[in-house]
Order: C-alpha cells, then structure tokens, then sequence
C-alpha cells in the first residue's frame, strides 16, 4: 500500500518539471541544469554556499562572519565528546569506519538489513545505544555538535550518493522526491515553491536560497536560533513556516526527504557545518 501511494502520488506529480518518472541520475541532471541555467555565473561548487552564492551583498555579510564563525565552539565541543570514552571505555570511533574521520559522506545511504535509509545523527545514537549510554535529543545540542565535528572532518570531499537498485531503496528516494514537491499546511505550498520556483526571489528582506546544494553545509549554525541545528530541524521548521504539523525528527519522512535532497546535491563539495541566518 506505501509504495502504491508513492507511485500514485508520483503520477499526479509529473507536471512538475523535475518530478518524472525518470530515474535518479535523470532528475539529478534536470534538477541541476535548471539552476545552472538560471545562475549562470554561479559554478556549481558554489552552491554549497546557499544564498551567498548567489547575492553579492549578503555574501559579503557572510564572509565577515565567517572571519571569527559561530560555530567553531561547536566544532570543538562536538571533537571533546566524540573522544570522550563511554563507561566501557570504547568510543564514538569504534562505531564508524576509519575511526569516524571524514566519512560524513557516507551519508545519508540506504541500509539493506534494516530497510530504511541510514542518517549519520541516527548512527550517532545508535552508538551510544550499543554502548550502553544515553541517547542524545534530536536536532540540536550535543548530538549537533558531534555531528558538526564529523562534518568538519569531511570538509572538501564531493557528495556522491548512491541509490542501489533496490526496489526500497528506489521507494525511500520516490517518497523523499515526492514530499519535497507535495504541497501541504494552511498556505499550500511545497519546499519547491520557495527553493526551486522562486530562488533568488524575496520573501519580505530575505532572499530565497536555491536547493540545490542545500544539504551540503549542515549542521548550520543559525543566527535566528542563537546556535547549531541539523537538516531535520531545518525541514521542521519550515514545514511549521507554511503552517503545517512537522514530522517527528529522523522520522522516515524526513530520512527520506533528507536521501532526496542529498542526491540532488551531488557533485557540490560538503562544507559543513554551515553559519545562515
């Protein structure tokens, strides 16, 4: 029945000039091409850098705070708890590959054993949960900071996600494609409205930025939240801005959204974490 409404959902859908029934790799080159083509100063490394690539006055802004960023104490903060050992003495590097060192991205990726798509702050608890420790509240505080930290290590490298040729894994990337471009809440918009349709357009004194390239720089330190928060946060809050219930974080809605986005944002270099407004 799930994947029914995703495939039905799809077919009402394709009107939209970048929800196909195509495959991925045909979405990530439409997707792309049409922001390429409306920036066409923009290269698309410099997507990473969300509005600032795009607006030369809130870029210079941006440059002065990048000059002393607000979240280097996260950084730091995000360094002490990854090393700190757990009551068994092991820590967050026993629980990744090359220690936890520059493998941000790795993720997000669809896990055949459990049939759900993998996040690296899920993968954060499920090591203090393997190790006998608490679990840490999602989308901000420690378990930002650590996933920060992570992040900071993969600085440089490219997003290259893959989606296997598994039919779940096809059905998690559908269902991510199909609630980004779903319209919902009382204002009956989608994310594509803002960040597709109207990117680089103003909405009161800010200035839309385009999605792609979008999950590149998270965690992101926001000035309106006074401190980190990662991508989930993010989607709940702007579900919330068009007046719509959010999903619960590391719900699979938001897994999913999350596969999408990512996907769609291959080939950027991963930046994060990130400081916006």
């Amino acid at each position: 029945m799930k994947r029914l409404l995703i495939i039905a959902a799809t077919a009402i859908l394709t009107a939209t000039p970048f929800v196909t029934n195509a495959g991925p790799d045909d979405d990530l080159k439409a997707f792309r091409g049409y922001f390429l083509e409306r920036f066409p100063n923009v290269p698309l490394e410099e997507f990473a850098n969300g509005v600032y690539s795009i607006d030369a006055a809130s870029r210079e802004q941006w440059e002065a705070i990048e000059e002393f960023p607000p979240y280097e104490i996260a950084i730091e903060e995000g360094e002490e708890l990854f090393n700190t050992p757990f009551k068994n003495g092991k820590t967050f590097a026993s629980c990744f590959k090359n220690g936890g060192i520059g493998i941000k991205g790795d993720y997000p990726f669809f896990d055949k054993a459990s049939g759900r798509v993998r996040t690296i702050e899920a993968d954060i608890n499920s090591c203090l949960k393997k190790n006998g420790e608490k679990t840490l509240g999602w989308g901000k505080g420690k378990l930002a900071a650590i996933s920060a930290y992570m992040a900071f290590t993969t600085r440089g490298q490219i997003i290259d996600i893959k989606v296997p040729r598994d039919q779940r894994a096809i059905d998690a990337y559908e269902a991510g494609k199909v609630f980004y471009y779903a319209r919902r809440g009382q204002l009956n918009m989608s994310c594509a409205h803002c960040h597709v349709d109207n990117a680089g357009n103003k909405i009161r004194a800010d200035i839309l930025s385009p999605s792609l390239g979008h999950a590149s720089h998270f965690p992101v330190y926001r000035s309106k939240w006074g401190g980190l928060g990662t991508l989930h946060r993010r989607f709940a809050g702007c579900i919330k801005q068009v007046r719509a219930l959010p999903f619960k974080n590391q719900s699979d809605e938001y897994r999913n959204l999350e596969y999408f986005l990512t996907y769609m944002s291959n080939g950027i270099p991963w930046n994060g974490p990130g400081a916006r407004k």
